[in-house]
């Protein structure tokens, strides 16, 4: 068991603590320590919560914080921080705040000036991202819309950007959005993972143009997560013709360091490809 030093006396304050999205094996120390030293712990469900502190044997007192009370319990919680009470806020598995409640408590906190910690865990986003091969540059949506108006602005606006995408969605929703997703990220890789870290969990990995025949259970929590547009990256390392008689022209008033910068900033091109080619050029004139 990890041994607490001096340093880990806790402030007064705000603790936004992560808890296992699945396996209860991934709670860490540190928040097990802070949930049993806290004066009173916010819960999205109190029927949810009450079995991990059961399971660590943690006897705080647990107040129901969700969606549809947050607002309601601000003023009885502010109260409480401003008589220097350790209050934790967690969610039903995850981090706090992440397509989860906390963000309106976390707001009042900050205008007041009472202090908000961070305690780091598990997260649906991140750990989907960790396993799916994909770039690390990411757009992550939480839960889908409801409408599908509203998924196909979204849906148009990301596409444009070359990151991976990751959303949340129920395993009985995503047929209903498949062709949308189609629409746009056909030529993307898709990886679908359903009940992380749990007894039955399950990745399902394949190309976006093919969402139609995968089967997919209807039980479970499930995370999806798209590929960067890779087509798309390959292009943007391509330079044009046009593009490279624009370079070799400005190679005879201006650095290659500056006409790096500026190409690639106006044709969105690596700027390693650019610096090559003007390398080349630059040893031919």
């Amino acid at each position: 068991m990890y041994n607490f030093e001096i340093n880990d006396i806790l402030k007064p304050g705000l603790y936004c603590v992560a808890t296992p999205i699945g396996n209860l094996g991934d709670i860490t120390f540190r928040a097990i320590y802070i949930l049993n030293k806290s004066d009173l712990i916010l819960s999205e469900d109190t029927r949810v919560s009450s079995k991990l502190l059961s399971k660590f044997n943690i006897k705080t007192k647990l107040l129901s914080n969700h969606k549809f009370n947050e607002k309601k319990n601000i003023k009885n919680v502010l109260n409480l921080l401003k008589e220097n009470k350790i209050i934790s806020v967690i969610s039903d598995a995850g981090t706090p705040t992440i397509s989860d409640p906390g963000s309106i408590l976390i707001n009042e906190c900050i205008k007041n000036k009472i202090d908000v910690f961070p305690v780091p865990g598990p997260s649906a986003a991140t750990t989907s991202i960790s396993a799916s091969g994909f770039s690390n540059n990411f757009f992550f949506c939480g839960f889908l819309p409801e409408k599908k108006l509203h998924i196909e602005q979204l849906f148009q606006k990301i596409s444009k950007l070359n990151f991976s995408v990751i959303f949340f969605i129920s395993p009985k929703k995503i047929k209903k959005v498949t062709t949308q997703i189609q629409k746009y990220f056909n030529d993307r890789n898709i990886l679908i993972t359903r009940e992380m870290t749990k007894l039955h969990e399950e990745y399902i990995r394949d190309r976006v143009k093919n969402l139609d025949n995968i089967n997919i259970p209807q039980k479970g929590e499930m995370t999806v997560v798209i590929s960067e547009n890779i087509n798309l990256e390959n292009r943007l390392q391509e330079i044009e013709e046009s593009v490279k008689k624009k370079i070799v022209k400005l190679l005879k008033k201006m650095s290659i360091k500056d006409i790096t910068s500026k190409i690639s900033k106006e044709n969105n091109i690596s700027k390693k490809k650019i610096y090559d080619f003007c390398l080349r050029k630059k040893n031919e004139i």
